[in-house]
Order: C-alpha cells, then structure tokens, then sequence
C-alpha cells in the first residue's frame, strides 16, 4: 500500500529530526540519564516536528536498548509502537475529544499499570481544543501522575492553554524550520525517491511551507506527481504561486510610473488563474526584502533567503527607491490585501486601483504617501543642487516610447532651409524657453494647494501670494509684510517649494520671499 511521502519520512530518531536540536538534544539527554520528567508540552508552528518528537519518545522510554538516548527500533517495544498496536501509548486528539467525560474516562485508566510497556504514555495533541472543565479535571492527574505515567502536550496556540497547564509540564518551543534546512531535506528525498529536484524549485516550496517540514514534504510530492522536472517553472504553475521576476516587474514599473505594464501584469495574474490574494501576498513579502535590503545594505543577506543573483538584483532596485516610498507602497498593499480577503467588490478593479495608487502617491493624502512625496522632492532638490536637470518619469517614458517620432521630425527641420525659410528658424527656437523666461508663474495656486498639504502650518501666511521667476530665481510676494521674517526662516519651506516648482515646470535654483505692497488707513495703520 503507498503511504505518502511524510509519513515514509517521518523520523524514527531525534537524530534525523531537522531543525530543532534545542530540544532533540535535551529530550536524548534525559532519556540516556533516565531522567524523564512526568508532563511534556510541545508547541509550535504546525509541521516542525512536535508529534514526531512526541512518538520519538514515547519509543526511547520504552525502549529496551536504547543507543544515546535514542531508540534502536529494533526491539519488540520499538516496533509495537512504531506499527501503532502498542496499547500503552494512546493518542488522543483534543479537537474531538475535548469534553469532562473523555479525561474521566482516561482517569480511570491510568490506575492501571502499563500491559506490555514500562511507560503508558499519554500523546494529546490540539490540547488548546480542550474544554475549560476538561482542563480543570486534568489538573490534579497532570501534576501527580503515577509514575508509570508519562503525558506529552501538543498545542500550536500556547496562548490558549491555562497558566495551570503550562506550570504543571515541561515546555518545549519547536522553531520553524530554516529554509536551507528543508532545501537540504527535500535534496535528500528528491534523491533517494528518483525525483529530479531543482535548487530553484526546492527553494520556492520551503518558502510556500513557511517553515514546516510536513507542508514542504506534501508540496514536492504533489508537484512530483507531475512526473516532470521539479523545476521552478513546475512549481509556479502547480502551487499557483508568481515567480520571484514578477513582483520585480511590478516594482520597476511602478517606479517608472508604466501604467500600460502595471494593468498588463495584473491582466496576466488574472488570465493565469492565479490568486489575487496569494499575488499580493508575494509583493508583499517582496517588499518586505526590499526594505530590509534598503535599511541593512549588503548585511541583510543574513536576513534574506535568497541566490547570491536574487539578492544582487533585489539590492539595486532597493537602492533605487526611498525608504519612504518603500513603506507607503507597503502600508497601500496591505490594506488592500485586506480588501481581496473580505471579497467585496470587483477583486481586478481593486488590484488594478491599487497598483494605480502605489505608483502615484500624490494620488493619496495619507501621511505615508507625505512621506513618500517629501522624499521624492528632498531627492530632487539635492540633484538640483548639483546643477543636474530632473526629468519627469513621464518624460523619461515618452522619450523611450517616441523614437521613431523624433527621427521624423529632424527630416521635416532640414528640408525647410532648402525652401529658404531661414528667418523663421529663430522664431520657432525662441518660444521653447518659455519654462526659463521672466515672468508670473502660472500655475502658482495649484503649487501653493500641494504645498499646504505638506506644510499646512504656513499656508495662511501665504494665501493671496504671487510669484514670478527670474533667472532661476523664484520671488514669492508675501500680502502680508509681517510674516516675511516668518516664512522666510523656513528653510524647509524654500525646500519643498523649489521642488513643487520643479515638478510643475517650472525651471529654478532658489526661493526668496518679498512683501508686496501693503496699504495703509488714513491713521497709517496697515490694512489686512
């Protein structure tokens, strides 16, 4: 009969468990010093090892040859319990067991001594499951137990235990398993099982398992079914999962604000048949690496289960984009993973909204997206400084989408010398340096509306200004006299209003503020 692959792996001695050897070690010690405590709680995560350990166990105490504190499985108690007809290890699962009468019931066995064992042994797994007077009847037992008695708790949710409970027992915390430790476990059944294993594929199952052994285990062997290649391309497309390129593609596209790739990417996540809610789930854990590769530079590596290549890519976009916007793209795909879970709505729409929002944040007043705004302008005025031009992300894009359109047009230039038309060459050079002429700038109320939401403690002080550039330098005309000195020590202000200006057009290197003309009453009294 074909058992599945977890249970054929299953380990048969502490030695073979993967990833856990805070507790492998301690368990092997007192079982070869024979001294076993009464009362054992394991909790973890599920899939790292807390019922394996509990049978690994309950085998080495009743072990008649135990070799270090392992069992030898090899003697007639250790194969009893191994083939699961040993009478005196009972394992109970406290999701339907969970009443008053069924811990009664196990009172009543427990003055009995053991048939064929030393120990009896108690494995209760799920034990958060249980009732409240259930616990409340296991207490006394659990405290004092004969001493043939040996209990050992399973939970996945400690935090749900009594204080009662966990006082009364030996605690064991299992850790999830590292990924190189399942990679390596997988290799090691691939191997003996004549699969054809990747080290991509292995990689993208022990990061679905999120740290399980059982889960990762029960992935190769379902992608194994294909009998093809375990390959990253098999896995992707079995597990429903988007390769590591993707979430690159939505992050490089959003930095160049593409919309036409963003809606394309999320239209092939869509036709795939993949998940929204697990596409998101993956660009955000992308993200996630991004910032630790932002924030720790070439030290996050320790923190980064990734290929020497993977983590040199991740590395350079990281370095490309501002920790501010980092965290407002975060913050904006959480929410809306929040969104796809509740299933309201149209779930594209949201997707393709939401990518819409992580490329522009002046599309969002939220203060992540400030953040991120203010980011952007400190980067710009910096580049400014330095006499270097800013382009748009827009302009960027139209100059690599209109090539063709350029090369037409010089054509077009040089033909009109041969009609002779010279003199009105200049004429038509002149009006493209309208952004650097002299003058009142036009779009000032639309920047001093984007200025108050990032400084909207001085945007009174300059309601009813005017602003006029100059040579690249920006005099703002203050209505107000006395709040000259006010705005004008501000350098912040001067800051983010250089920037603003920049990215309406508006060609500058310097902001000064002036006080325009203020009338005065008959008194002399200056009128507001």
């Amino acid at each position: 009969m074909y058992r599945a692959l977890y249970r054929k792996w299953r380990p048969a001695i502490f030695d073979d468990v993967v990833g856990q050897p805070q507790v492998t070690d301690i368990l092997k010690y007192q079982v070869a010093e024979n001294r076993v405590s009464h009362a054992y709680l394991f909790c973890g995560s599920r899939g790292t090892g807390k019922t394996t350990c509990a049978k690994i166990l309950a085998k080495a105490v009743n072990c008649l040859h135990p070799v270090n504190g392992n069992p030898c499985n090899e003697c007639e108690a250790c194969r009893s319990i191994d083939a699961g007809v040993a009478t005196d290890v009972i394992e109970m699962d406290a999701a339907s067991n969970n009443g008053v009468d069924n811990v009664r019931d196990m009172k009543e066995e427990i003055v009995f001594t053991p048939a064929e064992l030393k120990y009896r042994v108690y494995i209760i797994d799920e034990v958060h499951m249980m009732s409240g007077s259930a616990f409340n009847a296991l207490l006394k037992t659990l405290e004092e137990p004969p001493a043939y008695v040996l209990f050992i708790l399973a939970t996945t949710e400690l935090n749900k235990l009594p204080a009662t409970i966990v006082s009364r027992c030996q605690r064991f915390d299992f850790r999830r398993i590292s990924s190189e430790g399942i990679v390596g476990h997988l290799s090691k059944i691939a191997k003996a099982e004549g699969i054809e294993l990747s080290d991509g594929g292995a990689r993208i199952i022990a990061r679905m398992a999120l740290g399980g052994m059982r889960d990762s285990i029960s992935l190769l062997e379902l992608c194994a079914g294909t009998n093809e290649p375990v390959n990253e391309e098999l896995v992707t497309r079995v597990l429903g999962v988007g390769s590591r390129e993707l979430p690159g593609q939505i992050v490089d596209a959003a930095s160049d604000r593409d919309y036409p790739t963003l809606y394309r990417l999320v239209s092939d996540v869509v036709n795939s048949a993949q998940d929204l809610t697990v596409f998101f789930t993956e660009l955000i854990s992308y993200y996630r690496d991004l910032t630790v590769a932002k924030t720790l530079g070439d030290g996050a590596a320790t923190y980064l289960d990734l290929s020497d290549a993977a983590f040199r890519s991740l590395s350079e976009r990281a370095k490309r984009i501002p920790l501010g916007r980092l965290l407002y793209q975060s913050k904006l795909l959480e929410d809306t993973l929040e969104t796809l879970r509740r299933g309201s709505g149209d779930r594209r729409a949201t997707a393709e909204l939401a990518l819409t929002r992580l490329a522009e944040p002046r599309l969002s007043t939220s203060p992540d997206a400030m953040l991120a705004r203010i980011e952007e302008l400190e980067k710009q005025v910096a580049l400014l400084r330095t006499g270097a031009t800013v382009p748009k992300p827009q302009e960027k894009k139209a100059k690599q989408e209109t090539p063709s359109a350029e090369v037409k047009e010089e054509p077009k230039e040089e033909v009109k010398p041969k009609t002779e038309e010279t003199p009105a060459a200049p004429e038509k050079k002149e009006p493209k340096k309208s952004a650097d002429a002299p003058g009142p700038i036009a779009k000032w109320n639309l920047i001093l509306d984007e200025f108050g939401r990032i400084k909207p403690a001085l945007l009174p002080f300059m309601r009813g200004s005017s602003a006029t550039v100059s040579d690249g330098v920006v005099t703002v005309a203050l209505t107000v006299g006395m709040f000259l000195s006010l705005v004008d020590g501000d350098e912040t202000a001067k800051t983010v209003l250089l920037s603003l200006l920049t990215e309406h057009g508006v060609q500058a290197n310097s902001v000064r503020f002036t006080s325009g003309a203020q009338k005065k009453n008959n008194d002399g009294q200056i009128e507001f």
